[in-house]
């Protein structure tokens, strides 16, 4: 079994996903939109043209996403998504990726964990933790 996470950016979802595509190399495998629902009781007023339902790949994991209600403002709170790089330029490219229009929340340094560590919210409110694996640590 699997779990996915599933964000709800309230109205900037396609803008967060192409800037994720750009900053992460991911990818949108599914997108639909509002106005393309058999159900028009499912639109929001106005959403039309916002995010129903999308799907996200970033490495190996998929992330669903949508505008939800296109409320206007998104409130990630209580976790973190976590990206794993293998390299040290990998880490740092996501890092200073993730980093524009957002804030360092830790800046990217070695730790007692991990050869490279750091925290980004980004322009859109999540909380990303770049986690470069020790190689020295079976447990990653």
């Amino acid at each position: 079994m699997l779990v996915e996470p599933y964000l709800f950016f309230e109205g900037c979802c396609e803008e967060a996903l192409n800037f994720y595509t750009q900053s992460l190399g991911a990818e949108i495998t599914f997108m639909m939109y509002f106005k393309d629902s058999p159900e028009p009781e499912a639109c929001p007023d106005g959403s039309q043209n916002k995010v129903m339902h999308a799907n996200l790949r970033i490495g190996d994991t998929s992330i669903m996403a949508s505008d939800g209600r296109c409320e206007g403002s998104t409130d990630f709170q209580g976790f973190a998504l976590s990206l794993l790089p293998e390299t040290e330029e990998e880490a740092r490219r996501m890092f200073t990726a993730l980093l524009e229009g957002g804030e360092a929340v830790m800046p990217l340094e070695k730790t007692f964990w991990s050869p490279l560590f750091g925290m980004v919210k980004d322009r859109f409110g999540m909380l990303w933790m770049i986690n470069m694996l020790d190689p020295n640590c079976p447990e990653g």
